[in-house]
């Protein structure tokens, strides 16, 4: 494999300030960003990607190959919280496997973003519409992860679940929301309104992405000490399964004939964890399961692997493939 992609992965100013975040808690720096100004700034990115991808969306057109991808990303988004779940059953009792789980079928879209910027940095072409696939991946898993929960818990009968509770942590929690309303707007409004925004929704985003990187590196840097409580078991799961999600979001992408930036894009949606939608869905309806378990493994660990080493390895292996 080609260790300069890695290299130049690592030398973007977003993984940089995604350092600079970690290292400012190793060495107990007061570095903090105020608390409102971390979720301002995911709700600018999820902005900003949404209404781009319903402006490509428009541009392409609903195509058989988009609806192909969006069947695929319904797939995955179901699957994978149903074989995870077994295998973390291993180990695990039903509520953490089950929260895991649904972390693991769901998505992260700053490193879904993240690889966005890497493709742009080599100059790869991608489709503006793997936007609406990220938003369909987004909640199925937390609907897979409440199901299994109920088939498998010895005493089903007494757990006190509000599925209109539920559905609405899925379907219409504030990032899910922002995301597909934000697609909307962009395919009703398409390229006259890209133009009318474009100097907020495409000059800004690097800067806001960066500074963004630069709080979650202060993030999971807080909660890597809770990795001695998963052990080695659940951290070998967080790099390994990634890895097996993204070989199978490649070969799925093969089969359709996305092209190279598509397939990554998928790949990486494949392998992210979520540690925003999920997590907050977890502890509203499985509160059995233990938070530092799934958001630790997800954001201290899957998260970091992606976007440092994932994201060149998987579009090695598109490479390799594609040939």
């Amino acid at each position: 494999m080609d260790t300069s992609l890695i290299v130049s992965n690592i030398l973007n100013p977003p993984i940089l300030f995604f350092f600079l975040g970690m290292v400012a808690v190793f060495v107990k720096s007061d570095l903090e960003i105020p608390a409102p100004f971390p979720k301002l700034l995911s709700l600018y990115l999820l902005f900003s990607i949404g209404f781009k991808g319903g402006v490509e969306l428009i541009k392409s057109g609903l195509t058989q190959e988009v609806i192909f991808t969006m069947l695929a990303a319904v797939l995955m988004a179901c699957a994978v919280p149903i074989y995870t779940f077994f295998i973390l059953k291993l180990k695990l009792d039903i509520y953490d496997a089950a929260a895991i789980a649904a972390t693991y079928g769901s998505i992260s879209a700053v490193t879904f973003i993240t690889a966005g910027a890497f493709l742009t940095e080599l100059g790869i072409d991608y489709d503006g519409y793997m936007v609406a696939a990220l938003a369909l991946m987004e909640s199925p898993a937390i609907i897979v992860g409440l199901i299994l929960v109920n088939l498998f818990t010895p005493s089903q009968g007494d757990r006190d679940f509000s599925w209109p509770e539920v559905l609405q942590e899925a379907f219409l929690n504030s990032s899910v929301f922002l995301l597909v309303g934000s697609l909307i707007i962009g395919v009703l409004t398409g390229e006259r309104g890209w133009h009318t925004l474009e100097p907020f929704t495409q000059g800004l985003f690097y800067g806001i992405l960066t500074f963004f990187l630069l709080d979650m590196g202060l993030v999971a840097a807080r909660r890597i000490k809770d990795l001695q409580k998963t052990g080695v078991f659940l951290i070998s799961f967080a790099i390994l399964i990634p890895i097996l999600n993204a070989g199978i979001g490649i070969l799925i992408a093969k089969f359709i004939g996305m092209p190279k930036g598509d397939a990554l894009l998928f790949a990486v949606l494949c392998a992210s964890a979520s540690y925003i939608a999920v997590p907050a869905a977890m502890r509203l309806t499985v509160p059995e399961a233990n938070p530092s378990l799934y958001v630790s493994t997800a954001l201290a660990v899957t998260f970091p692997f992606n976007i440092i080493v994932g994201i060149p390895v998987y579009l090695y292996g598109i490479e390799m493939l594609w040939r």
